[in-house]
């Protein structure tokens, strides 16, 4: 890994960050580049399995980044933030500590609360919430 200076380094060589071709404000491309196909399909497997797990941080991921952008751009941002975690296991040398599936709502709970209530709101219900004691 020390070829590699930083995980973005690994990740761009790999092939799994987006293409940044823009002029005048206009996007022409956003392409992922060639990568190792080897590293790539092993990189695609791993992710698909990820994504159907329960509880953890990379299926969080997915599932938050395939409502908006699709599964084949969430198996790509997986596929990266894995690259990036094996990077830094095998820098530093230590091990894999998984923030949990709910870091996202632990991140913002604010989002999560209004997000929850708009959905009820939604299928026709009225929601009034009441502080926890």
């Amino acid at each position: 890994m020390t070829r590699f200076p930083t995980a973005q380094h690994l990740a761009s060589w790999a092939g799994t960050t987006p293409g940044n071709n823009e002029s005048a404000g206009k996007v022409k491309s956003r392409r992922t580049r060639p990568g190792n196909p080897y590293l790539q399909g092993a990189l695609g497997t791993a992710a698909m399995s990820i994504s159907h797990t329960r509880d953890t941080y990379l299926a969080a991921k997915y599932r938050r980044i395939a409502v908006r952008r699709g599964p084949l751009r969430a198996n790509l941002a997986v596929q990266r933030a894995l690259l990036v975690a094996i990077w830094n296991i095998a820098t530093t040398n230590t091990g894999y500590r998984d923030p949990g599936g709910d870091y996202f709502t632990r991140l913002n709970p604010q989002k999560a609360r209004n997000s929850a209530v708009r959905q009820l709101e939604a299928m026709g219900y009225n929601v009034t919430l009441d502080q926890a004691s």
